[in-house]
């Protein structure tokens, strides 16, 4: 009796260590099985880990909630960071149109950073803020930012400013906005804009003039900047 009744208590426990062992091995392979039966694939660039469909992927009617895009004289569906063309019966995924413009993020993103400029990165797709559209476009992949992008913030614009005569708290800020002013005008690069309210090919380059600018008319006005 004493030997069975051990038996009947080390049964549940081997069967209790074989399921974990299963149920570990299934999770490691939950996403491949999930990705091959479901037309879909982990994203897994910059960290942004999300699983989206396949492009050729279909499905019946308008995905629910999804924004109508109008470019080019077509018209596009967007919807979770996907885009899909109607055709018929059904909606197709497609490569997002270089050039159109969204009203939101996808709700998942990663903000990838080139060159000072955020770039906002989905499901293969980069999107920029345009300023005087006042949304989201769909840009091409600068050159560089596959291999350099990082999701890593960069520092800071901010400028310190050390007065050499003496200027008071007053003078230094009358003398720190209008210098803001002078490199914004002599730029067209304003870092209090999203991307600086310049096109994303020439931020980096806007922007760096607009540091120099704004350093120079500063260090006139006698300041150290640091």
């Amino acid at each position: 009796m004493v030997i069975r009744n051990k038996v009947l208590i080390l049964a549940p426990l081997v069967a209790a260590a074989l399921l974990g062992s299963v149920q570990t091995f299934g999770a490691e392979r939950v996403g491949a099985q999930y990705s091959n039966s479901h037309g879909m694939h982990l994203d897994g660039r910059f960290s942004h880990n999300q699983f989206y469909h396949d492009r050729g992927y279909s499905i019946g009617g308008i995905p629910r909630g999804a924004y109508e895009i109008h470019h080019g004289g077509q018209s596009y569906w967007y919807h979770g960071g996907e885009w899909y063309r109607h055709d018929g019966r059904f909606s197709v995924v497609i490569g997002a149109p270089f050039g159109a413009f969204v009203p939101v993020l996808p709700p998942y993103y990663s903000t990838v950073w080139w060159g000072g400029v955020p770039y906002y990165y989905a499901d293969d797709t980069y999107y920029t803020w345009d300023a005087p559209a006042n949304q989201y476009q769909v840009v091409e992949p600068p050159a560089g930012i596959e291999s350099g992008g990082t999701t890593t913030t960069p520092p800071s614009d901010k400028v310190f400013i050390y007065p050499k005569q003496g200027q008071s708290t007053e003078q230094q800020a009358q003398d720190k906005y209008e210098c803001h002013r002078f490199g914004v005008e002599q730029s067209g690069f304003d870092p209090t804009l999203p991307g600086g309210g310049v096109a994303a090919e020439v931020a980096a380059t806007k922007r760096s003039d607009y540091q120099r600018a704004e350093a120079a008319c500063l260090e006139g006005r006698g300041y150290t900047v640091r």
